[in-house]
């Protein structure tokens, strides 16, 4: 524990942290004599548009910015409402401190958390600021020993760019929403991480498949072990494997290569049949590989995708958990650099665990490609010396929290280890002009692997996989040849990124900063840009997300060039080591200087985009000459030629809707402009349609007044089993069964969002599975009634998504819950609905008690205010529904004769 000092007696020291989690493990090291509190991350930022601007600026032509673009582009900052009340408390703990100490995290954002909170409390008595890697009772020491200044060129550096994107963003995105559809937007690394992945999508658009043969040959000794090995050559010309292939036209690039087809292949091996095989090379080669580096952003958040399937938000919630409870270093760093106790801790380990031949002579050392003074200049790795053992700490974490710590932990010992040694072995067979080839590697010393292997939970396990043990065999050895089997092989479309190989992507082009990256994807999935495949976590491309990088791309390139992008971050990370005015940067960007700046360029491109084309994207010509095309309407995505129009569902697979497939549509459609007959009550016609949703019935054409009636089809109905009749059934739905016997009210028969259900006055029970809406009986329905209702209010409770540990505050379990609008965390007295875009996966008890504290603090919510005209409809519609319920109440006591 650290002790107070003597002077304590005049007050106590304020130390202000961004989270509780991170005050509660700081409380743990320091004396009576300090205070600590939270700011609840950063307490003022840019306003969210004019509306919150200061009433003497509203007027400002600049103020949806919320920056000054006349003046020096001078930020104006405002206090969300939800943070006033913060703001109070850390004004009234500041009243009686002799000294302020602000302990936030040492990247951009925490030194501007520090910048903010000095600006905003003005505090009297001396402010220090406080820097350490990790949360350890020898680094808060340590940190209190040598406390330093806010550093402004780090302010400045994350100012800029906040301004910057404030630029990009509240000017580009109204663009879209004037070009392509509302609600859009654009951001510096955003709309190019989206444009990757729409390059990569129209590569698997343009993709042509081909298909080759070779053979498989299974050799061996006479008597000996057998191996397979796989065609090269047949008469010294090359067979082609899957990357000899042209991916736009399916053709080879080199026609010197032997192409076999099924029947080529076929006619090869009756003629090696009885061709005799001998060993005509064999290549024998040591191999060393070096360990990985220990971890930074990028690569935790890539192997934790890869290995674990983490999302990078979630990887990032679990890490900065685990740094704040005081287990790893930063989290948030660019650097593979060690500490020198970190690399003494990981060697005496080494040595204690696995043994002096798997410590190397001299400590690793790895060259951090950082520039940007901003970031930590220490890789991610266990917090302290010597590191606690995984197993050790087990019971402290939750499940993923013990993944990513023992991740870490494997990774960063491993990087102090010996290299691995082994075999590299090639056997060439030939017999007959064909030649046969299979490699192999054998591991003599595993050195690093012993702890670690990328992609892998059991290193011990994994290091047999990786060996493939071949025969020993000698030049001009006589073969006997097994079996030879045809193969046929069929070239893939390159993968869609997933979301760690997004990451290596934009990490390697030099866009963006890694600690951004998961803000970054979580953006471009809640504005639906990309939406993810279940099968492999893929990141696919909508529509909208190719209608926008077409106008990007076309109208404002520059915006979206990766090389450009990049040069954008290493001016803003010139400007944060003080090597560039920002000033003049800024006004370059906005204003122009030699060229047209993002202002001018804005204003000319208004008038010069034409919404309808941007918004097409080309599928190829029909047979009639005419382009079919895709197009993204203010609804959703169509097929359209000539006047011809089909729907495509919202997530369509974009390299799936082939030209054939879209012709196809089209025909869909027009059966679907056929009516199925006339309804016999109405008249009216009655059509078969498919829409954005999915299939429906409609009545009427909507040529007359009257507006279409529609009716979605069952869950269990196929658009083919269709007809007439069963449309009409549909369309009947709502339907009367009739009264309850027992309160008189009508029972009804509804097609519902989640189903089919029946509905007597405000009860309503889901139709069983096989109980169809269109059949139900007024007997049937009474009985389903009868039965308690599963749910929200009935007697079977739903069960809890995830139960934490309990409430500080409220001594409860902490519970994460599906409500009827979305997932929500509870502590028994407060309720928080998480935040648009959250994933119930990747609550943490520390996200649930921010959200329950925040929410708490707001108080209890107040009515919406309505207008004299709602109220007053209010007001008759409740008259009338007591009204009905007096009648009811009268009749009921008739019937059971009170």
């Amino acid at each position: 524990m650290i002790k107070k000092s003597a002077s304590s007696e005049n007050g106590k020291s304020l130390v202000i942290v961004e989270s509780p989690a991170k005050a509660r493990t700081i409380g743990r090291f320091l004396g009576s004599g300090y205070d600590i509190q939270a700011s609840i991350g950063h307490i003022r930022d840019l306003p969210q548009g004019a509306k919150e601007m200061p009433a003497q600026l509203k007027g400002e032509a600049w103020a949806y910015l919320g920056v000054n673009v006349d003046e020096g582009f001078e930020p104006v900052y405002v206090i969300p409402k939800e943070k006033t009340q913060q703001v109070r408390k850390l004004k009234q703990a500041l009243k009686d401190c002799k000294a302020v100490y602000l302990a936030t995290d040492e990247d951009r954002e925490g030194e501007a958390i520090s910048w903010h909170l000095c600006e905003v409390l003005r505090p009297k008595v001396p402010v220090h600021r406080l820097v350490f890697h990790e949360i350890t009772e020898e680094a808060i020491r340590e940190a209190l020993q040598q406390p330093r200044q806010i550093d402004e060129c780090l302010v400045r550096a994350q100012e800029v760019r906040r301004i910057v994107d404030r630029l990009y963003g509240y000017d580009v995105s109204p663009l879209l929403w004037r070009k392509i559809r509302p609600k859009l937007s654009a951001g510096r690394v955003q709309s190019v991480a989206v444009r990757l992945i729409v390059e990569r999508e129209r590569q698997r658009m343009r993709f042509r498949s081909a298909t080759y043969w070779d053979l498989l040959g299974m050799f061996a000794e006479k008597g000996g072990e057998q191996f397979q090995a796989v065609l090269i050559s047949v008469d010294g010309r090359r067979i082609p494997t899957s990357r000899d292939f042209d991916s736009a036209t399916g053709r080879l690039k080199d026609e010197s290569l032997l192409f076999l087809d099924e029947s080529d292949a076929q006619s090869l091996l009756a003629r090696l049949e009885n061709a005799a095989f001998e060993v005509a090379k064999v290549d024998d080669k040591p191999y060393t590989t070096d360990p990985y580096p220990p971890f930074t952003t990028s690569t935790l958040q890539q192997e934790a995708n890869r290995k674990y399937g983490f999302t990078a938000r979630h990887t990032m919630q679990v890490a900065q958990s685990l740094y704040e409870n005081g287990h790893i270093t930063y989290m948030r760093t660019d650097s593979t650099n060690l500490a020198s106790v970190a690399v003494q801790a990981a060697r005496e380990l080494i040595f204690a665990q696995y043994g002096k031949e798997y410590l190397p002579d001299r400590p690793r050392f790895y060259a951090s490609k950082v520039k940007n003074a901003q970031e930590a200049h220490e890789a991610i790795r266990p917090a302290g010396h010597p590191f606690d053992l995984p197993d050790a700490l087990r019971g402290k974490f939750s499940p993923d929290e013990f993944k990513l710590y023992d991740l870490i932990w494997k990774r960063t010992i491993a990087s102090q280890m010996t290299n691995a040694r082994g075999h590299r072995i090639t056997i060439a067979v030939a017999g007959d002009g064909a030649l046969f080839q299979v490699s192999g590697r054998t591991i003599e010393f595993p050195g690093y692997l012993r702890a670690y292997v990328e992609g892998s939970d059991d290193p011990e396990a994994k290091l047999a996989d990786q060996e493939d043990v071949l025969p020993k065999v000698a030049v001009g050895q006589s073969l006997e040849c097994r079996k030879l089997e045809p193969k046929g092989h069929t070239t893939q479309p390159p993968n869609r990124y997933s979301e760690a190989s997004l990451t290596r992507e934009l990490e390697r082009l030099g866009i963006g900063r890694p600690s951004t990256y998961a803000s970054i994807i979580d953006t471009i999935l809640a504005r639906k840009y990309v939406f993810k495949l279940r099968r492999g976590n893929l990141l696919v491309p909508t529509w909208t997300a190719f209608a926008v990088c077409q106008l990007m791309e076309q109208h404002l390139a520059e915006l979206v060039d990766y090389q450009f992008t990049a040069q954008m971050e290493d001016e803003l990370d010139a400007i944060s080591r003080g090597e560039m005015n920002y000033v003049a940067y800024l006004k370059d960007f906005y204003f122009g200087n030699e060229h047209a700046g993002l202002k001018e360029l804005l204003a000319r491109k208004v008038d010069e985009i034409d919404a309808r084309e941007v918004s097409r994207i080309s599928l190829g010509k029909a047979p009639d000459g005419l382009e079919v095309n895709v197009r993204v309407g203010r609804y959703g995505p169509f097929v359209e030629h000539g006047e011809r129009r089909a729907s495509v569902p919202d997530q369509a697979l974009p390299d799936e809707l082939t030209l054939e497939k879209a012709l196809e549509m089209l025909e869909k459609a027009a059966v679907g402009d056929e009516p199925l007959g006339q309804c016999p009550q109405t008249g009216k016609p009655v059509f078969l349609k498919t829409g954005r949703f999915g299939p429906y019935v409609q009545r009427g054409s909507g040529d007359d007044d009257d507006k279409p009636q529609n009716a979605s089809l069952l869950k269990d109905m196929e658009p083919e089993d269709v007809d007439l009749d069963l449309a009409l059934k549909l369309l009947e739905l709502p339907r009367t069964l009739g009264l309850h016997p027992e309160t008189g009210e009508e029972i009804m028969a509804h097609n519902g969002r989640y189903g089919p259900y029946v509905k007597c006055g405000d009860a309503t029970r889901s139709l069983p599975d096989g109980i169809s809406p269109l059949d139900v009986t007024l007997d049937a329905a009474v009985e389903i009634l009868a039965q308690p209702k599963s749910g929200r209010k009935g007697a079977q409770r739903r069960e809890p998504l995830k139960v934490f540990g309990a409430s500080p505050v409220t001594g409860n379990p902490v519970q994460l819950l599906e409500g009827r609008y979305g997932p929500y965390v509870t502590d028994g007295e407060t309720n928080a609905s998480l935040p648009r875009g959250a994933e119930p996966a990747d609550v943490t008890l520390d996200m649930a008690l921010h959200l329950l504290k925040e929410r708490a603090e707001r108080g209890p919510r107040r009515p919406k205010k309505t207008s004299g005209r709602k109220a007053a409809a209010k007001k008759k519609s409740t008259k009338k529904t007591a009204k009905k319920a007096k009648k009811k109440a009268v009749k009921r006591a008739k019937k059971t004769g009170s």
